[in-house]
């Protein structure tokens, strides 16, 4: 059995949530979003060795909060941040996740789930849940109302989460391809996707939900108080 690495990001602003400290330092139920992620990867029970991308000036908060993982500064995009974390990856873990602090209430089943994934042979392994708003394409850059060119069938659609899972060498390989491309690919997978490799899927789950909003924190709030 090989090793594996989770690279937790935790460098994104709270402004959207209306804070004015970094969004993994956001606190839930009293404690940090960013501690939240980091203790369902380690329950997890695959995970051997974790990498933090903390926000610039913020590394030794993020060292008091988690003392047993590997700390380093993020970037001013994901991508560079995913980049940072991946050059504390150990030679000798051969899978990769990448997660977001912003994801605090992903399962510990989730992360298995991944993990085994890959595991059994899928490159690059993402967890989706299907959409169920109607959705509708519209023109880039498009603002106010618009003229709609046409809506998406949803059955065929799903809504990526983290953590993402990768062969080591695969992500290695996407990062060092696309590390020039502006930051415009919003996730791993999608690096991935432009070297022509396949990602997989598996099940996600609405716990796993994205960390935006202050409404979005509310919510987490009722879903963790339904956990107790």
């Amino acid at each position: 059995m090989g090793h594996t690495t989770a690279i937790l990001t935790a460098a994104g602003s709270g402004l959207r949530l209306g804070h004015p400290e970094p969004k993994a330092l956001v606190r839930l139920h009293e404690t940090p979003l960013l501690q939240h992620a980091a203790r369902r990867l380690v329950m997890s029970g695959v995970i051997d060795h974790l990498v933090v991308t903390a926000p610039d000036g913020h590394e030794s908060i993020c060292r008091a909060l988690l003392p047993e993982a590997d700390v380093v500064v993020g970037g001013a995009t994901r991508q560079e941040s995913v980049a940072a974390g991946l050059a504390r990856v150990p030679d000798s873990s051969d899978v990769v996740l990448v997660h977001d602090a912003a994801r605090p209430l992903a399962s510990p089943e989730l992360i298995r789930r991944v993990v085994a994934a890959v595991r059994a042979g899928h490159r690059a392994v993402v967890p989706g849940v299907p959409v169920t708003d109607t959705i509708t394409a519209v023109d880039p850059g498009a603002e106010g109302a618009t003229a709609a060119r046409g809506t998406v069938p949803r059955a065929g659609l799903r809504a990526v989460q983290t953590p993402q899972g990768f062969d080591r060498t695969v992500l290695d390989a996407a990062h060092a391809a696309h590390r020039l491309d502006g930051g415009l690919v919003t996730d791993d997978a999608g690096l991935v996707e432009l070297l022509g490799e396949p990602v997989w899927l598996v099940p996600g789950e609405e716990s796993a939900m994205k960390i935006t909003t202050a409404r979005d924190l509310a919510l987490a709030e009722l879903l963790l108080g339904a956990e107790s």
